[in-house]
């Protein structure tokens, strides 16, 4: 009874473990990237991102050449594994307009792009209390609140 137990714990275990890794975030690295609706550039274009956009990997293909990615919106796409990083975050703006401030916090003024719009993608600098230091492509910086913020 002890060793079924017992083997039924680190079944358990190792299952939470491969689960746990099996998920995990990604950004976009470069400019412009495709995601398909399958795995393969056979597959239709289902829409195009920019740079920084975060996504939740999801699952892999079969030659684990291109990843089954989770974005903001809850929607599943493909992407090729060399158009992402998980070497650092991104967060997308969530809502229809985020003012972008000089400091962390609303006692500080907005940046002269502010709002950003929705979809509107970042790479995470550092993060105080409850806001994030932001860059975008083009290395402007700014801090958004978290809660108008899908971070990945």
């Amino acid at each position: 009874m002890k060793t079924r137990f017992v083997m039924f714990s680190a079944a358990v275990i190792l299952t939470v473990l491969v689960l746990a890794s099996s998920s995990s975030a990604l950004c976009v690295r470069v400019s412009k990237a495709n995601l398909r609706s399958g795995p393969g550039k056979n597959h239709e274009v289902a829409w195009q991102v920019y740079m920084y956009m975060p996504f939740e990997k999801v699952g892999e293909s079969t030659d684990k050449k291109w990843y089954a990615v989770r974005d903001c919106d809850g929607d599943t796409y493909w992407i090729h594994r060399s158009l992402v990083t998980h070497r650092y975050r991104c967060a997308v703006v969530k809502v229809q307009k985020a003012r972008v401030r000089k400091g962390p916090g609303t006692r500080f003024s907005t940046v002269k792009d502010s709002p950003a719009l929705k979809y509107y993608t970042y790479r995470i600098i550092s993060s105080k209390r409850n806001w994030f230091r932001l860059r975008d492509e083009w290395g402007d910086i700014g801090w958004i609140r978290k809660d108008l913020l899908w971070i990945k």
